[in-house]
């Protein structure tokens, strides 16, 4: 099973940073989407199906606190379960950090320059929720087949 993540950042180097360490870390196999901006992101996550979120604070266009507060102001208009959002910045004030979790709603905050070691520690129960996202979306696109009447009677509805 692939957890699909969006990584946000207007630096590419640091977007492929984030995807290397992520996938050394060994959570599972990542299917991994990039954005430059928060607006672009946005305009991504509203058009396709996304596990996790990794965001950068500092870009042009849409800065990662303000992606944040949008997407969640998507999800809720859209019944969507809320995603796991991980901030990475290298904003490291409380004010910050509060700034995004308490305010905005993010989950999770790493500070750059981080470690893979760091990214286990911290992300840990991150993946594991986008992991429980992504069994319980497979399972919804996998359910109207389930759900078509068999044949054979009612023998075939308990044996297939």
């Amino acid at each position: 099973m692939k957890v699909k993540a969006l990584v946000v950042d207007d630096s590419g180097i640091m977007r492929k940073m984030v995807m290397k360490t992520v996938t050394e870390a060994k959570f599972c196999e990542f299917e991994f989407v990039e954005a430059e901006d928060g607006q672009v992101a946005l305009d991504k996550l509203k058009a396709a199906d996304f596990d996790i979120v990794f965001v950068d604070w500092n870009m042009p266009n849409m800065t990662g606190v303000d992606f944040v507060r949008e997407a969640r102001k998507h999800e809720k208009a859209n019944g969507i379960d809320a995603i796991p959002m991980v901030m990475v910045t290298s904003e490291k004030t409380m004010g910050k950090i509060q700034e995004a979790l308490d305010e905005a709603g993010a989950d999770g905050f790493i500070s750059k320059p981080f470690t893979v070691e760091e990214l286990q520690v911290k992300l840990k129960k991150h993946v594991e929720k986008a992991q429980v996202l992504r069994v319980r979306k497979n399972r919804l696109t996998a359910a109207p087949a389930a759900a078509a009447p068999a044949s054979g009677g009612w023998l075939g509805k308990i044996f297939s």
